[in-house]
């Protein structure tokens, strides 16, 4: 009897092994699909707003973020129980953001309007409208808090944000239809792609000048199918992965030294990509297929392919 209270008093204390949840946004269902990244199966499939397309978490994980572009809303889900709590005043059709590491400040992209819209997600209240470039897509915000960075589609510039005063402080000229800006994890370089273009702009954030344009050339692929868009960085700053879109291919760039060393096959139209929190998977979405690329970071190979509803654009992968 002594042994078995023992046990059971050991398997309370250790409390019940959750997996890690990745929640991806389905453009053309208006919903999430979620996968349990153990079993690698899809366990929930949740309502949302119109077009969902960028996700991002709190950096302390408790809130989801949601980029409702039809609906011109972001909506914020309570991870625990999924329920959507609030809705922030976005701006018009919102498409991709970035969270300031003082949990507070969201950077939002209004791809209509030109605009860079900044909230305070805790008081729900718009801080700053910035002027930019037309069709801003891509945002991310530098790992000081120092710089917010913006990509405009058609005038093909990546814009700076001094977040102490949220305005313009530079632009930086890149390559056709820039769609995806991603810094490194001690914020040296920003990582831009090009769409059009089929290029990717290392960037030194201290110069804010281009040290090097990647270009990617995949066999039996034609050129014009090579469109990068999304972009991950491993905090190791091994590795740097890149989403070329309707090339169907997943770039494997060493970060360290700027050079292609690979190419994964992966579905159709190849959009976004997120590490699981322990960075040893990587998953890509597959607009067109319908689903989602399960890549092993270690081994460099794509482990499985998990159905989920139309058009899965943004993922991202809660603890």
């Amino acid at each position: 009897m002594r042994r078995t209270l023992i046990a059971t008093a050991l398997l309370i204390a250790a409390g019940p092994s959750l997996a890690a949840t990745a929640f991806v946004s389905n453009e053309k269902d208006n919903t999430l699909s979620l996968i349990d990244m153990d079993t690698l199966q899809v366990t929930q499939t949740l309502p949302v707003g119109m077009r969902p397309r960028g996700l991002l978490l709190s950096h302390d994980n408790k809130l989801l973020y949601i980029c409702a572009s039809d609906s011109d809303r972001v909506q914020v889900m309570d991870v625990a129980t999924h329920m959507i709590i609030k809705e922030l005043p976005s701006g018009k059709d919102p498409e991709q953001f970035a969270l300031h590491p003082n949990n507070r400040w969201l950077y939002v992209s209004n791809e209509d309007d030109s605009l860079v819209t900044v909230i305070d997600t805790e008081t729900s209240k718009v801080l700053a409208q910035v002027d930019v470039g037309v069709e801003p897509e891509g945002m991310a915000v530098s790992p000081d808090g120092k710089w917010a960075v913006n990509t405009s589609e058609t005038t093909n510039m990546l814009h700076w944000i001094d977040t102490s005063t949220q305005t313009l402080a530079d632009n930086t000229l890149v390559d056709q239809r820039p769609r995806f800006v991603e810094f490194n994890k001690d914020g040296s370089q920003l990582w831009s792609s090009a769409e059009i273009g089929g290029t990717v702009s290392v960037i030194d954030v201290a110069s804010r000048k281009i040290l090097k344009t990647l270009k990617f050339e995949i066999k039996g692929v034609h050129p014009d199918k090579v469109q990068p868009v999304g972009i991950k960085i491993s905090d190791d700053g091994k590795y740097a992965f890149v989403a070329l879109g309707p090339a169907n291919h997943v770039a494997v760039i060493d970060a360290k030294t700027l050079d292609v060393i690979d190419y994964l096959l992966v579905g159709r139209r190849v959009w976004q990509l997120s590490f699981t929190p322990d960075q040893k998977q990587l998953l890509a979405t597959n607009g067109v297929s319908g689903d989602v690329s399960v890549i092993d970071v270690t081994s460099l190979k794509v482990l499985k392919s998990v159905k989920v509803g139309r058009y899965p654009w943004g993922v991202v992968v809660a603890p």
